[in-house]
């Protein structure tokens, strides 16, 4: 197991801990500016921000990239150190999983076998069994995740509900490149033209934005109809307008815009949260 202490000046030796706000930002590691935004408000709003670091083999499927998934331990952790969090915890896999027979926890019926649940039916089970582990491990009183994986958090925000669990779980908005492309580790696989094929993802977004923002526009036909218009011929999963609990909605209001297109063997998710 690897794991870091990162000192805080803030945090005195005397303190009793039960009486701090503990936060808690789960990553997989390869850390960007996306994963930094969650950090910063850790460590911003929590007595002590914690950070687990750990590429979890239960979220992949047989034919995902595991094995490839970027990894830069000694980087992530120098980013945690410079932001301020006090503890990194980057265990390997023989300490989370320490038996074939291991008990599991199954997502939601309704939320956790469509979308991203349909493409991947194994991911959300390995995803709730991390979390749960981690969550029992660490016992955070916040806990952030990316808005970017829009199902994932609405699962994670059911799980914590339904098992009563005594934690917050913080939504945070999409951090964008330079070129509006929504950040993640896989962006690293894409080549140039593919990059340039992507960006329409992000134009999608933001026009549908201004439709919806400037000129009130809520009927989901139109809406779709013109983000198809921007998206052409790009191989798209799944498109669509939906409610928290994942239903569809009837109307761009109060729900979420999911959308993920295929870019070559990259798979790549956006989204709009509409007010």
């Amino acid at each position: 197991m690897s794991h870091a202490k990162l000192h805080n000046e803030n945090i005195d030796s005397n303190t009793h801990f039960t009486s701090l706000d503990i936060g808690f930002t789960p990553t997989m590691g390869a850390l960007h500016n996306g994963h930094k935004s969650l950090i910063e408000s850790n460590v911003a709003q929590n007595h002590i921000a914690v950070v687990s670091i750990f590429v979890n083999p239960t979220q992949f499927s047989p034919t995902e990239d595991l094995s490839t998934y970027p990894r830069t331990l000694e980087r992530d952790i120098e980013m945690c150190r410079e932001i301020g969090v006090d503890i990194v915890f980057a265990p390997t896999s023989e300490i989370l999983y320490t038996d074939d027979d291991e008990i599991t926890i199954e997502p939601p019926k309704k939320m956790g076998y469509i979308l991203e649940g349909y493409y991947r039916p194994t991911h959300f089970r390995g995803v709730l069994q991390v979390v749960l582990k981690l969550f029992n491990l660490i016992s955070p009183t916040r806990a952030y995740f990316g808005q970017k994986d829009a199902q994932q958090l609405l699962i994670i925000k059911k799980m914590v509900q339904h098992l009563c669990l005594p934690i917050e779980i913080i939504g945070m908005p999409i951090v964008r490149d330079y070129d509006n492309l929504a950040l993640s580790s896989r962006n690293v696989y894409l080549s140039e033209s593919e990059r340039q094929l992507a960006l329409a993802i992000p134009k999608t977004i933001f026009h549908l934005q201004d439709l919806i923002t400037q000129q009130n526009i809520r009927d989901i036909a139109i809406l779709k109809q013109e983000a198809e218009k921007i998206l052409g011929n790009l191989n798209i999963d799944y498109m669509d307008f939906y409610n928290h609990d994942l239903t569809f909605a009837t109307k761009a209001q109060n729900c979420i815009f999911l959308l993920v297109v295929r870019i070559g063997k990259i798979r790549l998710l956006d989204n709009l949260w509409i007010e």
